[in-house]
């Protein structure tokens, strides 16, 4: 073979090198988009009337800012962002992608690395003509259409490590705000070494001198050395004697001494060095003036820290713009406008001297106002600009700046004197630059504690610090606090890749009274992908200033695309991924009509509506994860969007005549709102909605373009997704709800409300969605709730369960509230595990004037943001209906205070509906919570109430293994429900409750014709003790519902405050076989009966008669009930029909009803005309009088060693009685004390003392009628002597001395004035200096008794 020349070898390296190239680039353009050698370089330059078609394979890159009418690209056309290039701004009004067209900004294997922006420009009014399906401002993607764009790759969001303080101090940092309500001077003493504030008062120096002198002698024991800042808010002149002037001047001031009326001062000093002191004095500007006094001076701490303290006293003059006014009709402008006019048109909303006006033409176009004074008020005005005149103004509306009265307002701020903080958080946020923008989460009650920073260099940080600008103005908690992770959200605000819409620099009307709500632009630009997309996947993407307050329009929205993942054909699936969307004015991410989409580390802030939103109901296997949604206000579109406001003044699609309830029918803006169960949410925070953070709601059937497209109830039974390890705070409502559904039908005079309101729905998981199926209960894992103005959460539905969950510092912890819709839904079974309540945390949040409430917390009483109110009853369960199950759950935090009812399990406000005795309690622990504050049943007062509503009387719940009574299988019950209380139950005061033990049911008995009538219900062992049921219905339904718990194997009576209904039905509930009841219920005499007994199948909606009712004129015959047969006895001497209600079938442990249906008797009466009353207790008692017997024997109580916690209730029974064997007659009296039984056997009294910290007898005395008669001051000097914190148990035998001077030492130990003691006596007396509310004296002539359960150790509740 010859050898090959060096030409030759030339030759094949070059082809080699050319091939390997355009291998090179052809993968190069497989990965990154911008590097296909087929794109044509495009520079469009700057022209608004270009309208850019991209058709027919044409394949464009974008090197250059360019500005453009519009772009649409279809039928393989192509556009590609160009990388690596100065930053690129793209103008168009829109983009449309169709038919084989499509836009690519980066791609998954290749994210954009420079920066690109798209700007959608536009008016709702500028008179183009919007796409019928995409409107304006918008990037469609139609059928065919391929959207992809993918930015740099930067974490989304993480945690605060490190807890953020005001101020950016390192461990502390204040921030201290007062107005009206705290007047006087207000002074703080600051240690130097750390710049913490040891300690602040307030010295009401106008009310009155003794605040003065107060004053003078706290300025005097301040140690020298610590920092004062001493400031006046409001008025502290009127009563500010000499004493106080001097000590003041002494520290170093100089215009203290002459203090005048309503004076600004501001003082800052290091007590003892009056040289070191500034000071700042302003003399009061009246009413209409604002007046500030301000001071700060620069410290440096132990630690090198340089940290300033300043201090702000001022008067302040808010000022508010009007809404916008069109000329009124009566007005002329031949000279000039009026302001009367204006006034006379619109009376009390406007000011009488405004500080300034703006007008614009009725079109937007801003005009020049020329103010005119007249007497120096009433004023006119001329208009320069479009179209007008010099005689008036012309097309035009106008809007008055008004200026309120002053307000006082005192601000004293520690902070560091570097204006930059830095951030630890828990992840790597090292792809986090300079220049971004980054939000910090609320912690507290109001979300807008969120603040933004801008992020700057920082050489020094590590890989999870990141520095940014400013300082913190509020506490942003970085820490596991009591259990409760309460680590603030941080977000990413700021990618590489944006697009926004262009706004105008103030609000016009698009759409209905939009600038009565929002002072600012609200038509952004929106993305909208709809069916038969070819490919959509969006990462790395920043959306601002997008959505508009037109329906349809969002950031980001898939519109009846159907299935979008795999099973759609979508490989790979669609997702929308580390997209920051903010500033928004139409939620965030919306999906319409679409399934399978994955939304994954997005973050949503400062949006209108609904958030992360899905639409009409048929929504399903849609994933949220890891998402991140905060600062959601209310918005115009739907009803749920609306507030308050809103709801009353936006009624388009109602019918005439409808009135708005806006906190019924709207007011439900939400983080997600998830309007069909089947959806996923994983990860996700909620962290500050107007309303709520989940809300789970349900669609009947679909609604708008998705109606059809399942059948009726479909949603209400589908199982829930996967919703685990999501958080929720700072959001007004609830952190999360379950119920609710919103109106599918359009507005009639029958239901006037518009669709799509929020009405009454049950949710029911069943298998398949089939509720003939069985249950699939939905599983609700890790999620935490904090910070929530109301509710942790509220769950309402069958069956929901809760696992490893965490609630602190809610309103209200977590309400179960049953799915049953009795008599269609036989019951349901909520439960929650594994889970812990806290009640008031250490996180106290910040002191600001945006916090409405701050006051004492429950154990330390130290000042803390609270929710709600400051005496609302903060609880950590609230039982509702039922029946649930609350197990292995820990409370911890929970104190009640002298003024504010807080307790761990307590009972829904005001209810109206039943309480079911198969609430089960199991495994309870309780940590820092007072033996008082355990459980509370409620009493008349703020928040309560009359407490006379029916389910406030029927309270119930199962403590299955005493760990929350110390008695194992008890109920608790409310203190006064005799219907199921019996001898031997032991009252627990502090609680408002007693413990007992019974066989429990309910009966719910519905009355018709007529159903309005009151129900008296008595239990024939306490027949003086009736119960009064109002009825848990509206009045105008035509039947009434009662529903009392009662206790089986017993008689009752009822009785009515009108003449009986015609038609009674008696649901038989809880009932297990052959439980039964016996009740007579009243008529009027000769009345007559048809009585029938059927079974209703909840499952077939349909009901089968089971036998019949004959009467008997035996009252014995009544035993003999069949399940085809029975007999009723009419009393008609007293006016009673008996019947015994004997449950026929077995039952299921949670239902409320029988395995075959809910079992029912059915009376139709007869009734005379003009019948009066039906009240027959007058003539039913004493004839049917039963003697009390306890049918289930009391449980036997802990022992200390199986007790849990060293606080313990301190079983204590009181009796004496006259005994009669035969003819013989005796007295028999004793106190027991923890099964202890003390004896008294001679006439008089028998004293037990008692240690009220430990609960041991200490001694035990008795004092003879002799004593009590003859040496009164025997027992004076016995009770003086008694050491204080002391429980004193007293009790009486035979005919004890009843008067005298020694009953003075009952008032002694709690027992009032005025009293008389009778023949028989128990007292429960406590000798201290506070009178606890266990307290209690019986007195009677044939016996007294007190059974009570008393807390130890006996603490006296701080005052609120």
């Amino acid at each position: 073979m010859g050898l090959l020349t060096s030409k030759h070898l030339a030759e094949n390296f070059i082809f080699l090198l050319f091939v390997v190239s355009s291998a090179s680039t052809a993968e190069a353009a497989v990965i990154c988009p911008d590097k296909d050698p087929e794109l044509q370089n495009w520079n469009p330059g700057h022209n608004e009337e270009n309208r850019i078609e991209i058709r027919n394979g044409r394949k464009l890159l974008l090197s250059s800012s360019g500005t453009v009418h519009s772009i649409h690209i279809a039928d393989g056309g192509k556009l590609v962002i160009k990388d690596d290039v100065q930053p690129i701004i793209l103008r168009t009004r829109h983009i449309l992608i169709e038919n084989g067209g499509e836009l690519h900004i980066g791609s998954e294997m290749c994210p954009y690395q420079g920066n690109v922006v798209i700007s959608l420009y536009g008016r709702a009014d500028d008179g183009s003509q919007p796409n019928p399906y995409f409107g304006r401002k918008y990037i469609g993607v139609s059928k065919g259409g391929t959207l992809e764009i993918h930015g740099k790759k930067k974490l989304s969001w993480t945690f605060l490590n490190k807890t953020l303080h005001p101020g950016g101090m390192e461990e502390g940092g204040y921030y201290f705000e007062r107005s009206w309500g705290h007047r006087g001077v207000i002074v703080h003493v600051i240690d130097p070494k750390t710049g913490e504030v040891v300690h602040s008062d307030r010295f009401d120096t106008y009310r009155a001198k003794e605040e003065s002198i107060r004053l003078a002698q706290y300025l005097g024991r301040v140690a020298n050395g610590m920092i004062l800042s001493v400031a006046v808010n409001d008025e502290g002149s009127r009563n500010l004697d000499d004493l106080a002037r001097k000590a003041m001047t002494k520290l170093g001031s100089k215009h203290f001494l002459h203090l005048g009326f309503r004076h600004p001062w501001s003082f800052i000093t290091v007590k003892g060095n009056p040289s070191s002191s500034v000071e700042d004095h302003i003399e009061y500007q009246g009413h209409k003036g604002s007046a500030v006094a301000k001071v700060f001076k620069l410290f440096k701490a132990e630690n090198g820290e340089l940290f300033n303290v300043s201090s702000t006293s001022e008067w302040v003059q808010d000022v508010e713009w009007t809404e916008w006014f069109e000329k009124p009709d009566k007005a002329r402008s031949k000279d000039m406008e009026k302001l009367s006019d204006f006034k006379a048109a619109h009376p009390d909303k406007i000011c009488r001297q405004p500080i300034d006006i703006q007008a614009m033409t009725l079109d937007g176009a801003n005009l020049t106002t020329e103010v005119f004074y007249k007497s120096g008020h009433d004023y006119r005005f001329l208009c320069h600009g479009k179209d007008q005149t010099g005689e008036g103004c012309r097309n035009y509306r106008v809007r008055f700046l008004c200026g309120s009265s002053v307000k006082p307002k005192l601000t004293v701020t520690i902070d560091t004197n570097v204006n930059s903080t830095v951030l630890n958080l828990v992840d790597d946020v090292s792809s986090w630059e300079p220049g971004d923008r980054i939000v910090v989460a609320s912690t507290d009650y109001s979300m807008y504690q969120a603040e933004e920073f801008q992020v700057l260099p920082c050489p020094s940080c590590r890989p999870t610090q990141v520095k940014v600008e400013g300082k913190a103005a509020y506490l942003h908690v970085g820490q596991v606090i009591d259990g409760v992770d309460m680590r603030a959200e941080v977000g990413l605000l700021s990618r590489n890749v944006v697009v926004m819409g262009e706004m105008e620099g103030r609000c016009y009307e698009y759409g209905s009274k939009l600038c009565s709500f929002f002072d600012f632009d609200t038509f952004g630009g929106h993305i909208k992908i709809g069916l038969d997309f070819k490919a959509t996947h969006i990462e790395g993407l920043e959306l601002k200033y997008m959505g508009q307050q037109t329906m349809g329009h969002y950031p980001i929205h898939f519109h009846m695309a159907g299935d979008v993942d795999e099973k759609g054909g979508y490989n790979p699936p669609t997702y929308v991924k580390d997209v920051s969307i903010h500033h928004t004015f139409s939620r965030c991410v919306t999906i319409h009509g679409s399934n399978g989409l994955l939304v994954k580390d997005v973050v949503g802030y400062d949006a209108l509506g609904h958030c992360f939103f899905t639409e009409d109901g048929p929504e399903e296997r849609n994933t949220f994860d890891h998402c991140l949604g905060l600062l959601v206000k209310p918005s115009t579109l739907l009803p749920s969007d609306r507030d308050s406001r809103m709801c009353k003044l936006i009624t388009e699609g109602a019918y005439p005549g409808y009135i708005p309830k806006p906190r019924q029918d709207c007011s439900a803006v939400s983080t997600f709102w998830i309007a069909n169960p089947h959806n996923n949410l994983i990860n996700c925070a909620a962290a500050g909605s107007e309303e709520t953070g989940f809300w789970f709601v349900l669609h009947h059937v679909p609604t708008g373009p998705s109606a059809g497209m399942y059948s009726p109830g479909y949603s209400e039974h589908m199982p829930m997704g996967k919703f685990s390890n999501n958080r929720a705070h700072s959001n007004y409502r609830a952190g999360m709800i379950i119920d609710n559904g919103v109106k599918t039908t359009p507005a009639s005079a029958k239901d006037k409300r518009p669709i799509l309101t929020l009405i009454s729905g049950r949710y029911s998981p069943h298998k398949d969605a089939d509720p003939l199926k069985p249950r699939e209960p939905a599983i609700i894992e890790r999620f935490i709730a904090y910070k929530n103005q109301d509710h942790g959460a509220w769950l309402r539905g069958g069956d929901v369960w809760l696992d490893n969950c965490q609630f602190a510092d809610n309103g209200i912890g977590l309400t179960l509230a049953s799915g049953g819709t009795f008599p269609h839904d036989d019951g349901s079974k909520q439960e929650i595990k594994n889970s812990l309540f806290v009640g008031e945390s250490g996180n106290l949040g910040t002191e600001t004037m945006d916090n409405e409430i701050w006051g004492p917390g429950g154990l330390d009483h130290r000042g803390r943001t609270l929710p709600i109110g400051p005496n609302f009853p903060i609880r950590g369960i609230q039982f509702y209906d039922g029946p649930i199950n609350v197990q292995n759950c820990t409370f911890r935090k929970f104190a009640a205070l002298d003024g504010r009812h807080t307790s761990a399990l307590a009972f829904r406000l005001n209810n109206a509906w039943q309480s079911c005795p198969n609430n089960n309690v199991t495994d309870i622990h309780f940590e820092d919570v007072p033996i008082t504050s355990r459980v509370f049943f409620g009493e008349p007062g703020p928040w309560f109430n009359d407490l006379d509503m029916d389910g406030d009387k029927t309270s119930v719940f199962h403590d299955v293994d005493g760990s929350v009574s110390e008695y194992p299988g008890s109920y608790l019950i409310k203190e006064d429900n005799w219907l199921i209380k019996h001898p031997d139950c032991i009252d627990v005061p502090d609680w408002r409750g007693s413990i007992c033990s019974g066989h429990y049911a309910q009966i719910y008995i519905q009355a018709y014709k007529p159903a309005n009538l009151k129900m008296k219900i008595i239990k024939n062992d306490y027949h003086n003790h009736p119960l009064y049921l109002e009825g848990a219905l509206s009045k105008s339904t035509h039947y009434q519902q009662y529903q009392p718990v009662i206790t089986l194997r017993k008689g009752y009576t009822i009785h009515w405050d009108k003449t009986a209904p015609e038609e009674l039905a008696i649901w038989l509930i809880n009932f297990n076989k052959n439980d039964w009841i016996q009740v007579g219920f009243c008529y009027p005499r000769g009345t007559t009966f048809s009585i029938l007994s059927d079974i209703h199948n909840r499952l077939l909606k349909k009901t089968y008669k089971t036998g019949t009712f004959y009467r008997t004129s035996q009252m014995e015959k009544l035993e003999y009930r069949y399940p085809s047969k029975g007999y009723y006895y009419w009393d008609e001497d007293t006016g009673l029909l008996f019947l015994k209600l004997k449950a026929q079938n077995e039952k299921e442990r949670f239902a409320f009803c029988s395995v075959k249906g809910c079992e029912r008797i059915r009376i139709k009466a007869v009734i005379p005309k003009h019948a009066g009353v039906s009240d027959c207790e007058a003539m039913a008692y004493p004839k049917y009088i039963e003697t009390p017997i306890v049918e289930v024997p009391m449980p036997k109580k802990l022992s200390s060693t199986q007790l849990k916690t060293k606080d313990h209730l301190l079983e204590v029974k009181i009796e004496t009685y006259k005994k009669q064997y035969f003819h013989l007659k005796d007295d028999f009296a004793y106190i027991e004390v923890d099964g202890v039984r003390f004896f008294l056997t001679d006439e008089g009294i028998q004293l037990i003392v008692i240690d009220g910290h430990h609960g041991k007898v200490v001694d035990r005395v008795t004092f003879k009628n002799s004593i009590l008669q003859g040496i009164p001051a025997q027992i004076e000097n016995y009770v003086n002597n008694i050491k204080d914190h002391s429980i004193v148990l007293v009790t009486s035998k035979g005919r004890f001395i009843s008067r005298g001077p020694w009953t003075k030492v009952l008032e002694k130990l709690g027992a009032g004035e005025d009293f008389r003691l009778k023949e028989k006596m128990a007292f429960v007396g406590f000798k201290g200096s506070f009178r606890p509310v266990w307290v209690k004296l019986v007195t009677n002539e044939d016996s007294a008794k007190i059974y009570q359960a008393l807390p130890i150790p006996v603490v006296k509740k701080m005052k609120l």
